[in-house]
C-alpha cells in the first residue's frame, strides 16, 4: 500500500486551548484555522492560528511539530512569505501595532523581530516578481480587504491603502451567511443570539495571493468560518493592486457536504513536482464556534486561467502524487463501508448514542459512560469486506475547566487563553475480526505519546474482516470517551448503483433546486455543478437525501449540474444537465 494517502482533516495534534470570558464562558477545545502553506528549503511549512507553532512536513503526509513561543502565538491568522531567502512571518491585532518576523530556518532557529508595521486583521504578505512587496488583510462585516504598497527594504508603507474586495450578496450568492447560504436559517439558538447582534451580512476576510502566467489571483474566504458554506473566492487582476475583476466559477474552494464542512481562509501552493495544492479551514463547532481543522486538496488553474480546487469526496482518502498529474484525476483511493452500519458500545451516554459513530457526521458523538480503560465500541459491517484503511475520530465532551495561574493566560480586551502544549495524548488500540471470537491487532496506540484526534491509519495490505473495534485507554484531560465516527474505508462486494437522472429547478434568490429518484442500490450522491459543462468546479456530498437546493450561485449565471450516485463499490457518474432542460 502506498504510504502517500492522505484523509481530511489532516492527520495532526491538534491543540487545545483553554479559554475564559468570565461568567459567561469557560471552555477547553482545540482548534486548528487559517492556515498557510509553504515549500521551503525543499520542506513544507504549516502555520495556523492557534497552533503555537509550525507543523512542517517532507511529503505532505507526515507532519512533525516545533513549537515557537517567540512568535505571537495568540494572534489569528498567521501569514508566511518567503523573501530573500527568509521565511517573514506577521498575525493579526486591531487593537495593537503588529510586527512582521523572519527566520532562515524556522524549524531549527527563532524568529527576529523585523519591523513595526499598524494594526491589521487577517493579514498576507506578497512578493512580486520585480521585488516589489505588498500587504493586504482585512476580516469584517463592515470594511473591505485593503491592499498597500511596501517599501521592500524597511516593510514600510509607500502608498495609500486601497480598497480591493467588498461583500456582494446579491450578486454573489456564496457570500450570504445561514445554513446553505440562507440567511434565514440558524443551526441553533445561539448562532441566531450572533446574527441579531452582528448582523447578516458576511464576513469578509481571509486575503491570499497568487501570481500565475502574469496574472494576480486575489483570493479571500466568506461569509463565516462557523458555516458549512465556509468558501474561497477569488478576484483576478492586471496588477498586485489591481484593477481586478471577480471569476465567476467562485467559490474556488467549497465544501458545504459529507463528514466534515468547510474549506474557507487558505492558501494555494505549488508542491515539489509542481502540482498545486489548497490548504483551508474545516469546521466543528460544537464545543466552540472556533473549534476548527485543517484540510488540503488538489488545486490548479485550467487552460483558461480559472482557478479550481478538486473537493469531490474531499474527506475521502487520496494519494499525494509523485508526479505531475491533473488535480482533476486524484480520486478517492477507497470508498466508505462503515456509514450507517450497525454499532455496538461498552457503554453510552444519553443523547450521545453508540449509531453516532458511522452517521458521518463529525459534529454529532459517541460518549461513554465513563473514562476507565476497557471502554470500547465496535462496527459491524455486515459481511467481510476488504478494508485498506480507518479513520478514528476523537471528540471531546465537557471537559472540566482548568483554573492556572493568572501569568499563565494570554490576555486581550473580553477574555484570557492558554494553549496548551502538553495536553496529555490520546491512547488506544483498534482490532479487526471475522467472527466477534478472534481479534486481530490493527494497530496498538497504548503506549504513544501523542495526540492524534483524526488518526487515519494506512494498513500495509488490504484485509477481510466484518468487525472493527476500538478500545479506549486514555484520553486528554482525563475526559470520558468520546468518537464522532469510525471511518472504514476499503472494497465493497457488489456492484455500483445506477445511474442518476435530476430534475432541476430555479427557485428564488437565483437558487437551485435539484432532486431525484433515490436509489436503493446508492449510500450517497456528490452534487456536481459549475457554470461551464466542462467545468463543474463546486461539488456538494451528501448522505441520506434525495434533493438539495443550491443557494451559493452567482447572478446572471447559467449552471449545469451532474449528480453522481456512489456506494461501498465506486462511483456511477451521472450526465450533465442545464437548469432549463
Amino acid at each position: 500500500m502506498p504510504r502517500s494517502i492522505i484523509c481530511n482533516p489532516l492527520n495532526l495534534d491538534y491543540k487545545y486551548q483553554e479559554l475564559s470570558t468570565g461568567d459567561i464562558q469557560n471552555v477547553i477545545f482545540r482548534e486548528s484555522a487559517d492556515p498557510t502553506v509553504v515549500l521551503f528549503n525543499n520542506s513544507y511549512l504549516l502555520f495556523s492560528s492557534m497552533t503555537g507553532g509550525i507543523w512542517w512536513s517532507d511529503d505532505l503526509v507526515t507532519w512533525e511539530f516545533v513549537e515557537r513561543s517567540e512568535l505571537p502565538i495568540y494572534d489569528y491568522a498567521p501569514d508566511v512569505r518567503e523573501l530573500n531567502g527568509y521565511i517573514y512571518f506577521s498575525a493579526s491585532s486591531n487593537l495593537n501595532t503588529c510586527s512582521l518576523f523572519r527566520s532562515k530556518d524556522p524549524i531549527n532557529e527563532p524568529f527576529e523581530e523585523v519591523t513595526e508595521l499598524f494594526p491589521f486583521w487577517d493579514p498576507h504578505l506578497f512578493c512580486d516578481d520585480d521585488g516589489s512587496v505588498y500587504l493586504y488583510w482585512g476580516c469584517s462585516n463592515k470594511e473591505p480587504i485593503y491592499g498597500i504598497q511596501l517599501d521592500n527594504e524597511s516593510f514600510q508603507p509607500v502608498s495609500e491603502k486601497i480598497s480591493l474586495i467588498k461583500a456582494d450578496t446579491e450578486n454573489h450568492g456564496w457570500e450570504r451567511t445561514g445554513v446553505n447560504n440562507d440567511p434565514n436559517w440558524f443551526e441553533d439558538e445561539y448562532s441566531k443570539m450572533v446574527a441579531d447582534h452582528v448582523g447578516t451580512a458576511p464576513f469578509i476576510e481571509g486575503a491570499f495571493m497568487n501570481k500565475y502566467e502574469g496574472k494576480y489571483y486575489l483570493q479571500y474566504a466568506a461569509p463565516a468560518t462557523e458555516r458549512n458554506t465556509y468558501a474561497d473566492g477569488v478576484y483576478i487582476g492586471e496588477g498586485p493592486l489591481g484593477p481586478f475583476t471577480y471569476c465567476s466559477h467562485s467559490p474556488f474552494s467549497s465544501k458545504p457536504g459529507g463528514f466534515i464542512t468547510g474549506a474557507g481562509h487558505g492558501s494555494t501552493f505549488k508542491d515539489k513536482v509542481g502540482n498545486w495544492w489548497h490548504a483551508a479551514t474545516m469546521r466543528i463547532g460544537i464545543n466552540h464556534t472556533m473549534e476548527r481543522r485543517i484540510g488540503i486538496f488538489p488545486a490548479g488553474f485550467d487552460q483558461d486561467g480559472i482557478l479550481f480546487c478538486n473537493q469531490n469526496f474531499a474527506d475521502y482518502p487520496f494519494e499525494i502524487p509523485s508526479y505531475k498529474k491533473d488535480p482533476q484525476c486524484i480520486n478517492p483511493k477507497f470508498m466508505l463501508l462503515s456509514h450507517n452500519k450497525p454499532v455496538h458500545a461498552s457503554s453510552e451516554t444519553d443523547n450521545f448514542p453508540a449509531l453516532n459513530v458511522t452517521n458521518e457526521d463529525i459534529r454529532s458523538i459517541w460518549v461513554a459512560n465513563t473514562n476507565n480503560p476497557g471502554e470500547n465500541v465496535y462496527v459491524d459491517l455486515g459481511e467481510l469486506m476488504k478494508v485498506s484503511a480507518i479513520q478514528v475520530n476523537f471528540s471531546d465532551f465537557q471537559i472540566p475547566f482548568v483554573k492556572r495561574i493568572e501569568s499563565e493566560y494570554f490576555r486581550n480586551q473580553h477574555s484570557k487563553r492558554f494553549i496548551n502544549m502538553d495536553s496529555g495524548n490520546i491512547r488506544y488500540y483498534l482490532e479487526g475480526s471475522t467472527n466477534l471470537k478472534d481479534w486481530e491487532m490493527i494497530v496498538d496506540k497504548s503506549e504513544t505519546d501523542l495526540s492524534l484526534c483524526n488518526d487515519f491509519i494506512l494498513m500495509d495490505t488490504e484485509k477481510e474482516f466484518r468487525y472493527i473495534r476500538l478500545t479506549c485507554l486514555k484520553m486528554p484531560y482525563n475526559q470520558k470517551f468520546s468518537v464522532s465516527d469510525i471511518r472504514i474505508f476499503g472494497t465493497g462486494n457488489g456492484k455500483y448503483p445506477e445511474e442518476v437522472s435530476p430534475t432541476l429547478r430555479l427557485d428564488v434568490n437565483n437558487s437551485i433546486i435539484i432532486s431525484w429518484e433515490n436509489q436503493s442500490s446508492a449510500e450517497g450522491y456528490n452534487v456536481r455543478y459549475g457554470i461551464e459543462p466542462g467545468k463543474l468546479y463546486n461539488s456538494w456530498l451528501i448522505y441520506d437525501q434525495s434533493s438539495i437546493t443550491l443557494n451559493g450561485l452567482n447572478k446572471g449565471q447559467k449552471y449545469y449540474v451532474a449528480v453522481d450516485a456512489f456506494n461501498e463499490n465506486g462511483i456511477t457518474y451521472g450526465k450533465v444537465h442545464s437548469v432549463n432542460e
